[in-house]
Protein backbone atom coordinates (compact mmCIF):
# COMPACT_ATOMS: atom_id res chain seq x y z
CA UNK A 1 0.00 0.00 0.00
CA UNK A 2 2.39 2.58 -1.19
CA UNK A 3 -0.54 5.38 -1.34
CA UNK A 4 -0.35 7.74 1.21
CA UNK A 5 -3.37 8.48 4.16
CA UNK A 6 -4.60 12.22 2.26
CA UNK A 7 -4.73 9.47 -1.24
CA UNK A 8 -6.44 6.96 0.62
CA UNK A 9 -9.24 9.65 2.41
CA UNK A 10 -9.58 10.89 -1.12
CA UNK A 11 -10.16 7.71 -3.17
CA UNK A 12 -12.91 6.58 0.05
CA UNK A 13 -14.87 10.07 -0.35
CA UNK A 14 -14.99 9.20 -4.00
CA UNK A 15 -16.45 6.26 -3.62
CA UNK A 16 -13.39 4.62 -5.79
CA UNK A 17 -12.80 2.01 -2.51
CA UNK A 18 -14.54 1.02 0.51
CA UNK A 19 -13.35 0.97 4.20
CA UNK A 20 -14.63 -2.70 4.08
CA UNK A 21 -12.47 -3.25 1.06
CA UNK A 22 -9.32 -1.75 2.51
CA UNK A 23 -9.61 -3.40 5.52
CA UNK A 24 -9.78 -6.77 3.80
CA UNK A 25 -6.85 -5.83 1.72
CA UNK A 26 -4.71 -4.97 4.66
CA UNK A 27 -5.78 -8.09 6.29
CA UNK A 28 -4.66 -10.39 3.04
CA UNK A 29 -0.92 -8.24 2.60
CA UNK A 30 -0.41 -9.35 6.47
CA UNK A 31 -0.88 -12.88 5.92
CA UNK A 32 0.62 -12.86 2.93
CA UNK A 33 4.18 -11.47 4.68
CA UNK A 34 3.60 -13.88 7.74
CA UNK A 35 6.86 -14.31 6.97
CA UNK A 36 7.76 -10.74 8.64
CA UNK A 37 6.13 -12.31 12.14
CA UNK A 38 5.03 -8.65 12.30
CA UNK A 39 1.76 -9.07 14.16
CA UNK A 40 0.93 -11.03 17.32
CA UNK A 41 -3.15 -10.53 16.49
CA UNK A 42 -4.72 -10.29 13.32
CA UNK A 43 -8.80 -9.53 14.20
CA UNK A 44 -10.71 -9.62 11.23
CA UNK A 45 -13.87 -9.64 12.88
CA UNK A 46 -12.76 -6.17 15.39
CA UNK A 47 -12.10 -5.01 11.26
CA UNK A 48 -14.53 -5.33 9.65
CA UNK A 49 -17.05 -4.23 12.29
CA UNK A 50 -15.01 -1.01 12.29
CA UNK A 51 -14.78 -0.43 8.60
CA UNK A 52 -18.54 -0.52 8.39
CA UNK A 53 -18.47 2.11 11.13
CA UNK A 54 -16.42 4.19 9.25
CA UNK A 55 -18.84 3.50 5.85
CA UNK A 56 -21.80 4.95 7.74
CA UNK A 57 -19.73 7.79 8.77
CA UNK A 58 -18.24 8.52 5.41
CA UNK A 59 -21.82 8.41 4.22
CA UNK A 60 -23.31 10.66 6.50
CA UNK A 61 -20.57 13.66 5.40
CA UNK A 62 -19.11 14.32 8.13
CA UNK A 63 -15.43 11.77 8.77
CA UNK A 64 -12.55 13.33 9.71
CA UNK A 65 -9.81 12.60 7.30
CA UNK A 66 -8.51 8.87 9.10
CA UNK A 67 -11.92 7.54 8.77
CA UNK A 68 -11.65 3.96 6.97
CA UNK A 69 -7.81 4.17 6.86
CA UNK A 70 -6.50 0.79 8.05
CA UNK A 71 -3.45 0.68 10.52
CA UNK A 72 -2.27 -1.55 13.21
CA UNK A 73 -1.42 -0.60 17.06
CA UNK A 74 1.74 -1.89 18.72
CA UNK A 75 0.80 -4.68 21.26
CA UNK A 76 1.40 -2.32 24.32
CA UNK A 77 -1.66 -0.25 24.07
CA UNK A 78 -4.66 -1.79 25.97
CA UNK A 79 -7.60 -2.50 23.68
CA UNK A 80 -11.20 -3.29 25.03
CA UNK A 81 -12.16 -6.82 24.43
CA UNK A 82 -8.61 -8.01 21.91
CA UNK A 83 -5.92 -9.56 23.55
CA UNK A 84 -2.94 -7.17 24.42
CA UNK A 85 0.15 -9.26 25.36
CA UNK A 86 2.79 -6.89 25.10
CA UNK A 87 5.02 -9.24 23.57
CA UNK A 88 5.36 -11.75 26.72
CA UNK A 89 4.44 -14.68 28.23
CA UNK A 90 3.36 -12.73 31.45
CA UNK A 91 0.54 -10.75 29.74
CA UNK A 92 -0.13 -13.49 26.79
CA UNK A 93 -3.88 -13.99 27.91
CA UNK A 94 -4.59 -10.54 29.22
CA UNK A 95 -7.61 -8.99 27.94
CA UNK A 96 -8.02 -5.66 28.96
CA UNK A 97 -11.50 -4.44 29.81
CA UNK A 98 -11.01 -0.84 28.50
CA UNK A 99 -9.40 1.12 25.78
CA UNK A 100 -6.27 3.16 25.84
CA UNK A 101 -6.33 6.94 25.46
CA UNK A 102 -4.54 6.38 22.17
CA UNK A 103 -7.35 3.50 20.56
CA UNK A 104 -10.02 5.93 21.97
CA UNK A 105 -9.24 8.39 20.00
CA UNK A 106 -8.29 6.21 16.32
CA UNK A 107 -11.67 4.45 16.60
CA UNK A 108 -13.23 8.14 17.48
CA UNK A 109 -11.77 8.89 14.32
CA UNK A 110 -13.30 5.23 12.71
CA UNK A 111 -10.03 4.86 11.60
CA UNK A 112 -9.39 0.96 11.26
CA UNK A 113 -7.45 -1.59 13.14
CA UNK A 114 -6.44 -4.62 11.40
CA UNK A 115 -4.73 -6.08 14.66
CA UNK A 116 -1.92 -6.28 17.10
CA UNK A 117 2.18 -5.42 16.24
CA UNK A 118 4.83 -7.88 17.37
CA UNK A 119 7.29 -5.72 19.93
CA UNK A 120 10.53 -5.88 22.28
CA UNK A 121 8.85 -7.74 25.38
CA UNK A 122 7.05 -4.95 27.68
CA UNK A 123 9.21 -2.28 24.91
CA UNK A 124 12.78 -3.77 26.30
CA UNK A 125 14.88 -4.15 23.20
CA UNK A 126 16.68 -2.61 20.11
CA UNK A 127 16.00 -5.14 17.64
CA UNK A 128 12.18 -7.02 18.26
CA UNK A 129 14.17 -9.63 18.83
CA UNK A 130 13.13 -10.13 22.52
CA UNK A 131 9.96 -11.20 21.73
CA UNK A 132 7.90 -14.06 23.29
CA UNK A 133 6.49 -14.45 19.96
CA UNK A 134 9.30 -14.43 18.09
CA UNK A 135 11.52 -12.17 16.27
CA UNK A 136 10.48 -9.43 13.39
CA UNK A 137 12.25 -9.83 10.61
CA UNK A 138 13.30 -6.67 8.48
CA UNK A 139 11.48 -6.19 5.21
CA UNK A 140 14.38 -5.13 3.18
CA UNK A 141 16.94 -8.09 4.34
CA UNK A 142 14.86 -11.11 6.53
CA UNK A 143 17.98 -11.64 7.79
CA UNK A 144 18.11 -8.43 9.59
CA UNK A 145 16.64 -6.76 12.83
CA UNK A 146 13.67 -4.27 11.45
CA UNK A 147 15.11 -2.05 14.87
CA UNK A 148 12.60 -1.96 18.45
CA UNK A 149 10.74 -2.12 20.15
CA UNK A 150 8.24 -1.20 17.92
CA UNK A 151 9.78 -3.49 15.43
CA UNK A 152 6.56 -5.07 13.77
CA UNK A 153 4.71 -2.02 13.82
CA UNK A 154 7.60 -0.43 11.57
CA UNK A 155 7.52 -3.87 9.59
CA UNK A 156 3.84 -3.35 8.65
CA UNK A 157 4.47 0.13 7.05
CA UNK A 158 7.83 -0.44 4.96
CA UNK A 159 6.34 -4.04 3.78
CA UNK A 160 2.88 -1.98 2.57
CA UNK A 161 0.42 -3.73 4.91
CA UNK A 162 -0.77 -0.82 6.35
CA UNK A 163 -0.39 3.34 5.65
CA UNK A 164 0.51 3.51 9.35
CA UNK A 165 0.93 2.40 12.79
CA UNK A 166 1.20 3.42 16.72
CA UNK A 167 4.29 2.39 18.29
CA UNK A 168 6.04 3.67 21.59
CA UNK A 169 9.40 5.50 22.31
CA UNK A 170 11.23 5.41 25.42
CA UNK A 171 14.65 5.67 24.20
CA UNK A 172 14.21 5.67 20.30
CA UNK A 173 11.96 2.54 19.90
CA UNK A 174 9.79 4.60 17.21
CA UNK A 175 12.79 6.18 15.33
CA UNK A 176 15.26 3.34 15.32
CA UNK A 177 12.87 1.25 13.73
CA UNK A 178 11.86 3.80 11.77
CA UNK A 179 15.10 4.04 10.61
CA UNK A 180 16.58 0.80 10.14
CA UNK A 181 12.96 0.22 7.45
CA UNK A 182 12.91 3.13 5.61
CA UNK A 183 9.94 5.02 6.74
CA UNK A 184 9.39 7.96 8.65
CA UNK A 185 8.92 7.68 12.64
CA UNK A 186 7.51 10.60 15.39
CA UNK A 187 8.19 10.46 18.84
CA UNK A 188 6.14 13.87 20.38
CA UNK A 189 7.22 15.68 23.13
CA UNK A 190 6.71 13.87 26.70
CA UNK A 191 3.30 14.80 27.84
CA UNK A 192 1.81 15.69 24.20
CA UNK A 193 -0.34 12.31 23.96
CA UNK A 194 -1.43 10.74 26.73
CA UNK A 195 -0.18 7.44 28.09
CA UNK A 196 -3.16 6.00 29.80
CA UNK A 197 -3.81 2.68 28.84
CA UNK A 198 -0.36 2.27 27.30
CA UNK A 199 1.34 -0.61 29.29
CA UNK A 200 4.08 1.16 31.34
CA UNK A 201 7.79 0.52 31.11
CA UNK A 202 9.46 3.67 32.12
CA UNK A 203 7.00 6.84 32.99
CA UNK A 204 9.61 9.20 32.78
CA UNK A 205 10.58 8.39 29.56
CA UNK A 206 7.68 6.52 27.52
CA UNK A 207 6.12 8.60 24.60
CA UNK A 208 3.55 7.14 22.20
CA UNK A 209 4.42 8.00 18.49
CA UNK A 210 3.36 7.30 14.80
CA UNK A 211 5.08 5.22 12.11
CA UNK A 212 4.28 5.92 8.89
CA UNK A 213 5.83 6.52 5.17
CA UNK A 214 6.05 10.20 5.39
CA UNK A 215 5.52 13.26 7.63
CA UNK A 216 2.60 14.33 6.42
CA UNK A 217 0.93 11.17 7.10
CA UNK A 218 2.59 11.69 10.77
CA UNK A 219 0.76 15.29 10.80
CA UNK A 220 -2.10 13.74 10.25
CA UNK A 221 -1.85 10.61 13.23
CA UNK A 222 -0.45 13.30 15.64
CA UNK A 223 -3.35 15.69 14.76
CA UNK A 224 -5.90 12.83 16.42
CA UNK A 225 -3.92 11.93 18.88
CA UNK A 226 -2.62 15.05 20.73
CA UNK A 227 -3.92 16.66 23.13
CA UNK A 228 -4.63 17.39 26.88
CA UNK A 229 -6.37 13.95 28.95
CA UNK A 230 -7.51 14.01 33.13
CA UNK A 231 -6.46 10.20 33.12
CA UNK A 232 -3.00 11.30 32.68
CA UNK A 233 -0.64 12.80 35.51
CA UNK A 234 1.83 13.37 33.11
CA UNK A 235 -0.52 14.99 29.97
CA UNK A 236 -0.11 18.50 29.67
CA UNK A 237 -2.69 21.27 29.35
CA UNK A 238 -1.63 22.87 26.20
CA UNK A 239 -3.24 24.28 23.11
CA UNK A 240 -3.03 21.10 19.86
CA UNK A 241 -1.70 23.24 17.26
CA UNK A 242 -2.54 22.35 13.49
CA UNK A 243 0.13 20.25 12.63
CA UNK A 244 -1.38 19.71 8.81
CA UNK A 245 -1.28 23.43 7.94
CA UNK A 246 1.82 23.81 9.03
CA UNK A 247 3.15 21.81 6.87
CA UNK A 248 3.35 24.43 4.12
CA UNK A 249 5.80 25.89 6.21
CA UNK A 250 9.35 26.62 4.21
CA UNK A 251 13.10 25.48 5.71
CA UNK A 252 14.18 29.29 3.91
CA UNK A 253 16.20 30.93 7.06
CA UNK A 254 15.75 27.97 9.71
CA UNK A 255 18.78 27.48 11.48
CA UNK A 256 20.02 23.49 11.85
CA UNK A 257 22.26 22.25 14.36
CA UNK A 258 24.42 19.54 13.28
CA UNK A 259 25.78 17.84 16.29
CA UNK A 260 29.36 16.62 16.17
CA UNK A 261 29.32 14.18 19.01
CA UNK A 262 26.18 12.15 16.70
CA UNK A 263 29.05 11.55 13.87
CA UNK A 264 31.68 10.07 16.17
CA UNK A 265 32.86 6.49 17.10
CA UNK A 266 30.59 4.34 15.93
CA UNK A 267 29.02 5.80 13.01
CA UNK A 268 29.56 3.61 9.80
CA UNK A 269 31.06 5.42 6.81
CA UNK A 270 28.01 4.87 4.78
CA UNK A 271 25.53 6.29 7.35
CA UNK A 272 27.20 9.05 7.79
CA UNK A 273 28.07 10.18 4.08
CA UNK A 274 24.35 9.62 3.75
CA UNK A 275 23.01 11.66 6.37
CA UNK A 276 26.37 14.65 5.13
CA UNK A 277 24.47 14.37 2.23
CA UNK A 278 21.21 15.19 3.00
CA UNK A 279 22.02 17.79 5.33
CA UNK A 280 23.88 19.43 2.37
CA UNK A 281 19.77 19.19 0.25
CA UNK A 282 18.85 21.28 3.47
CA UNK A 283 20.88 24.18 2.25
CA UNK A 284 20.08 24.19 -0.93
CA UNK A 285 16.38 24.59 0.31
CA UNK A 286 17.27 27.28 2.48
CA UNK A 287 18.80 26.22 5.84
CA UNK A 288 21.72 27.22 7.15
CA UNK A 289 23.83 24.29 9.05
CA UNK A 290 25.81 25.31 12.33
CA UNK A 291 28.10 22.84 13.95
CA UNK A 292 27.18 22.58 17.55
CA UNK A 293 28.08 20.23 20.75
CA UNK A 294 26.00 18.38 22.96
CA UNK A 295 28.78 18.37 25.77
CA UNK A 296 27.29 15.73 28.14
CA UNK A 297 26.06 13.54 24.88
CA UNK A 298 27.91 10.84 26.13
CA UNK A 299 26.38 10.67 29.70
CA UNK A 300 23.26 9.35 27.51
CA UNK A 301 23.65 6.12 27.32
CA UNK A 302 24.73 4.85 31.37
CA UNK A 303 22.18 7.40 32.16
CA UNK A 304 19.21 6.23 30.58
CA UNK A 305 20.30 2.54 31.02
CA UNK A 306 19.52 3.56 35.05
CA UNK A 307 16.90 5.73 35.27
CA UNK A 308 14.80 3.17 32.70
CA UNK A 309 15.66 -0.48 34.42
CA UNK A 310 14.77 1.77 37.65
CA UNK A 311 11.44 2.78 36.85
CA UNK A 312 10.37 -0.76 35.40
CA UNK A 313 11.83 -2.47 38.10
CA UNK A 314 9.03 -0.40 39.79
CA UNK A 315 6.24 -0.62 36.92
CA UNK A 316 6.66 -4.31 36.70
CA UNK A 317 6.42 -5.33 40.27
CA UNK A 318 2.42 -5.74 39.65
CA UNK A 319 3.20 -8.78 37.97
CA UNK A 320 3.47 -11.37 40.58
CA UNK A 321 1.09 -14.08 39.88
CA UNK A 322 -1.78 -12.92 42.01
CA UNK A 323 -3.94 -10.38 40.22
CA UNK A 324 -3.49 -10.89 36.64
CA UNK A 325 -1.21 -12.08 34.00
CA UNK A 326 1.06 -15.64 33.87
CA UNK A 327 0.28 -17.74 37.22
CA UNK A 328 2.39 -20.55 37.36
CA UNK A 329 0.95 -23.99 37.91
CA UNK A 330 1.00 -25.93 41.26
CA UNK A 331 2.69 -22.93 43.80
CA UNK A 332 3.44 -24.20 46.65
CA UNK A 333 3.98 -21.18 48.95
CA UNK A 334 3.08 -17.74 48.32
CA UNK A 335 7.27 -17.21 47.94
CA UNK A 336 6.95 -19.73 45.49
CA UNK A 337 3.88 -18.51 43.23
CA UNK A 338 5.93 -15.24 43.42
CA UNK A 339 9.25 -16.47 42.29
CA UNK A 340 7.80 -19.57 39.61
CA UNK A 341 5.30 -16.90 38.37
CA UNK A 342 7.70 -14.00 37.77
CA UNK A 343 10.56 -16.60 36.47
CA UNK A 344 8.86 -18.36 34.21
CA UNK A 345 6.22 -14.93 32.33
CA UNK A 346 9.38 -12.53 32.21
CA UNK A 347 12.02 -12.85 29.42
CA UNK A 348 15.68 -12.67 30.01
CA UNK A 349 16.20 -8.80 29.05
CA UNK A 350 13.29 -7.92 30.97
CA UNK A 351 14.77 -10.03 34.10
CA UNK A 352 18.24 -8.37 33.50
CA UNK A 353 16.50 -4.67 33.57
CA UNK A 354 14.55 -5.40 36.13
CA UNK A 355 17.72 -6.46 38.70
CA UNK A 356 19.62 -3.93 36.84
CA UNK A 357 16.88 -1.55 38.65
CA UNK A 358 16.42 -3.15 41.57
CA UNK A 359 20.23 -2.88 42.48
CA UNK A 360 20.25 0.95 41.55
CA UNK A 361 17.42 1.69 43.51
CA UNK A 362 18.27 -0.61 46.45
CA UNK A 363 19.47 0.64 50.02
CA UNK A 364 23.39 2.24 49.29
CA UNK A 365 23.56 2.43 45.99
CA UNK A 366 20.52 4.99 45.07
CA UNK A 367 22.85 8.09 45.43
CA UNK A 368 25.67 6.06 44.18
CA UNK A 369 23.68 5.26 40.95
CA UNK A 370 19.76 6.69 40.51
CA UNK A 371 20.52 10.34 41.59
CA UNK A 372 23.72 10.69 39.93
CA UNK A 373 21.95 9.46 36.86
CA UNK A 374 18.92 12.26 37.25
CA UNK A 375 21.66 14.87 37.53
CA UNK A 376 22.85 13.57 34.22
CA UNK A 377 19.74 13.62 33.05
CA UNK A 378 19.53 17.41 34.11
CA UNK A 379 22.42 18.34 31.89
CA UNK A 380 21.72 16.60 29.33
CA UNK A 381 18.15 18.57 28.71
CA UNK A 382 20.20 22.05 29.42
CA UNK A 383 22.61 21.17 26.51
CA UNK A 384 19.35 20.70 24.59
CA UNK A 385 18.27 24.21 25.71
CA UNK A 386 21.62 26.14 24.99
CA UNK A 387 21.43 24.58 21.57
CA UNK A 388 17.80 25.86 20.89
CA UNK A 389 19.38 29.46 21.42
CA UNK A 390 21.21 29.24 18.94
CA UNK A 391 19.37 27.17 16.48
CA UNK A 392 15.99 25.86 15.32
CA UNK A 393 16.24 22.11 15.10
CA UNK A 394 19.16 19.60 15.87
CA UNK A 395 20.41 16.79 13.27
CA UNK A 396 22.47 13.53 12.99
CA UNK A 397 22.07 9.91 11.84
CA UNK A 398 19.19 8.39 13.68
CA UNK A 399 21.49 4.94 14.75
CA UNK A 400 25.09 5.26 13.98
CA UNK A 401 24.15 1.89 11.91
CA UNK A 402 22.10 0.55 8.71
CA UNK A 403 20.15 -3.05 10.19
CA UNK A 404 22.35 -5.39 11.66
CA UNK A 405 21.89 -9.13 11.66
CA UNK A 406 19.23 -11.40 13.36
CA UNK A 407 21.58 -12.79 16.32
CA UNK A 408 24.36 -10.32 15.90
CA UNK A 409 24.16 -8.42 19.06
CA UNK A 410 21.87 -10.68 21.17
CA UNK A 411 24.98 -12.11 23.09
CA UNK A 412 26.30 -8.94 23.54
CA UNK A 413 23.80 -6.49 25.67
CA UNK A 414 25.90 -3.90 26.20
CA UNK A 415 26.78 -3.54 22.23
CA UNK A 416 22.90 -3.68 21.90
CA UNK A 417 22.23 -1.15 23.92
CA UNK A 418 25.03 0.92 21.94
CA UNK A 419 22.33 1.55 19.22
CA UNK A 420 20.57 3.90 20.55
CA UNK A 421 23.60 6.27 21.49
CA UNK A 422 21.77 9.18 19.14
CA UNK A 423 17.98 8.41 19.83
CA UNK A 424 18.12 8.27 24.12
CA UNK A 425 18.90 11.91 24.55
CA UNK A 426 15.87 12.93 23.74
CA UNK A 427 13.83 10.79 25.84
CA UNK A 428 15.70 12.27 29.19
CA UNK A 429 14.91 15.36 27.63
CA UNK A 430 11.26 15.21 26.92
CA UNK A 431 11.90 16.89 23.22
CA UNK A 432 10.25 16.29 19.96
CA UNK A 433 12.09 13.60 17.27
CA UNK A 434 11.44 12.33 13.90
CA UNK A 435 13.03 10.01 11.69
CA UNK A 436 13.11 10.24 8.06
CA UNK A 437 14.24 8.45 5.44
CA UNK A 438 17.73 9.76 3.54
CA UNK A 439 19.56 7.45 1.68
CA UNK A 440 21.27 3.84 1.43
CA UNK A 441 24.13 2.13 2.77
CA UNK A 442 24.90 -1.34 1.31
CA UNK A 443 21.60 -1.64 0.19
CA UNK A 444 19.92 -0.08 3.50
CA UNK A 445 17.65 2.22 4.54
CA UNK A 446 19.04 5.24 6.29
CA UNK A 447 17.21 7.32 9.34
CA UNK A 448 18.22 11.33 9.30
CA UNK A 449 17.29 12.51 13.52
CA UNK A 450 15.19 15.87 13.57
CA UNK A 451 15.11 17.14 16.76
CA UNK A 452 13.26 20.10 17.90
CA UNK A 453 12.36 22.03 21.10
CA UNK A 454 9.47 21.14 23.43
CA UNK A 455 5.64 21.52 21.49
CA UNK A 456 7.67 22.66 18.40
CA UNK A 457 6.44 19.52 16.74
CA UNK A 458 4.93 21.44 13.81
CA UNK A 459 8.43 23.01 13.11
CA UNK A 460 9.52 19.55 13.03
CA UNK A 461 7.02 18.14 10.63
CA UNK A 462 6.96 20.93 8.30
CA UNK A 463 10.99 20.59 7.93
CA UNK A 464 10.56 16.71 7.53
CA UNK A 465 7.66 17.17 4.85
CA UNK A 466 9.71 20.26 2.82
CA UNK A 467 12.54 17.72 2.65
CA UNK A 468 10.26 14.29 1.48
CA UNK A 469 8.69 16.91 -1.16
CA UNK A 470 12.08 17.95 -2.85
CA UNK A 471 13.51 13.83 -2.34
CA UNK A 472 11.71 10.66 -2.84
CA UNK A 473 13.86 8.19 -0.07
CA UNK A 474 10.47 7.89 2.08
CA UNK A 475 8.96 6.23 -1.77
CA UNK A 476 10.85 3.80 -1.70
CA UNK A 477 9.63 0.04 -1.51
CA UNK A 478 11.69 -3.11 0.08
CA UNK A 479 11.69 -5.52 -2.95
CA UNK A 480 8.57 -7.77 -2.61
Amino acid sequence: MASGIAQLAQDLRARKTTATQLALAALARARARADLNAFITLDENAALAAAQRAEAALAAGSAPVLTGIPFVHKDIFCTNGIRTTCASRMLENFVPPYDAAVVEKLSAGDAVPIGKANMDEFAMGSSNENSYFGAVRNPWDATRVPGGSSGGSAAAVASGIVPFATGTDTGGSVRQPAAFCGITGLKPTYGRVSRYGMIAYASSLDCAGVLARSAADCAQVLAALAGHDVRDATSVERMVDDYVAALSTTPQGIKIGVVREYFGAGVEAGVGAAVQAALRHYEKLGATLLDISLAHAALAIPAYYVIAPAEASSNLARYDGVRYGHRCADPQALEDLYTRSRGEGFGAEVKRRILVGTYALSAGYYDAYYLRAQRARRLIAHDFGEAFTQVDLIAGPTAPTVAFKLGEKTSDPLAMYAADVNTVAVNLAGLPAISIPAGFSDGLPVGLQLIAPAFAESRLLAAAHRFQLATDWHTREPPA
